[in-house]
């Protein structure tokens, strides 16, 4: 199997931290990745007042600067099977993914967490929040600034068991079987325990996982949820987070909360985000 991987950069060093991820985590897998870069002029209320000879030297800095990336990218990998490719194209960002994953098949999405010029107090940058509300085609997985690759053994995976588990598994079930990595489920528990439908959806998640190795992990409430994920994070050495992008979820409470405080690991650890399947 081909894996047809899109890596949006700006040319920052986050952009380039989450390629170099992404090169290495699929390093004995083939796959094609495609560079892409969306131009997008900003003060577009005053272009008419800007000439044609301004703009085209900037958009051809910017091709230049994306063919770098990928010669760059040639050089990091180390598998022949290995291909890239450049996508140059105006618009939002939002957008251009959006289009490059119906146009080249995309299956996963792998950006950084911040922009060339994100805020440090911020956990994501705008243009990531962005993306995860807009873009709900395939996984996106968020790589924090100077991640150093390390394989990932060990994968959490929060869930209340509130919703019925199907293909939105996919991803994590291929991730773990790519990695050889064991599937945490962390489960906050409520005061009044399991609701029928909880327990029906938990044994249908058992169900799904039984060829794979996996730990489920009951957790105490008395913290916030994002403590409680953080500490197992950190006393379990998880190397990636998942979850799934359902409406009204944790996940919400996540990218609109700008603190880093408010999440104790403080995005060290890359975060797969998977669109709901409906």
């Amino acid at each position: 199997m081909r894996h047809h991987i899109l890596i949006p950069t700006d040319f920052s060093d986050n952009a380039w931290s989450a390629a170099q991820y992404a090169i290495k985590l699929y390093g004995h897998e083939p796959c094609t990745f495609y560079f892409s870069y969306a131009w997008t002029f900003l003060n577009s209320g005053a272009r008419t007042h800007i000439s044609q000879s301004y703009i085209d030297p900037l958009i051809d800095q910017s091709k230049e600067q994306l063919a770098d990336v990928k010669e760059r990218a040639v050089k990091e990998s180390k598998n022949q099977d290995h291909k890239f490719e450049t996508i140059y194209t105006v618009g939002s960002l939002e957008d251009c993914i959006e289009v490059s994953i119906k146009k080249h098949n995309i299956d996963l999405v792998v950006m950084g967490t911040k922009g060339a010029t994100g805020a440090k107090k911020y956990i994501l940058g705008s243009n990531t929040v962005s993306v995860i509300n807009k873009v709900r085609l395939c996984p996106i997985l968020l790589v924090p600034n100077n991640c150093t690759y390390v394989k990932p053994d060990q994968i959490a995976f929060p869930s209340d068991f509130s919703r019925f588990f199907g293909e939105d598994l996919l991803p994590i079930t291929q991730l773990a079987d790519m990695t050889k990595a064991t599937i945490n489920v962390l489960h906050i528990k409520g005061k009044d325990g399991l609701t029928e439908i909880q327990n029906t959806n938990f044994e249908m998640l058992k169900a799904h996982l039984k060829d794979y190795p996996h730990t489920f992990n009951w957790l105490p409430s008395h913290r916030t949820k994002a403590d409680v994920i953080a500490d197992f994070i950190k006393e379990n050495n998880v190397k990636i987070l998942t979850m799934i992008n359902y409406e009204h979820s944790f996940i919400e409470n996540i990218i609109k909360e700008p603190i880093i405080k408010k999440l104790g690991f403080k995005s060290k650890i890359p975060f797969l985000v998977i669109p709901r399947k409906d």
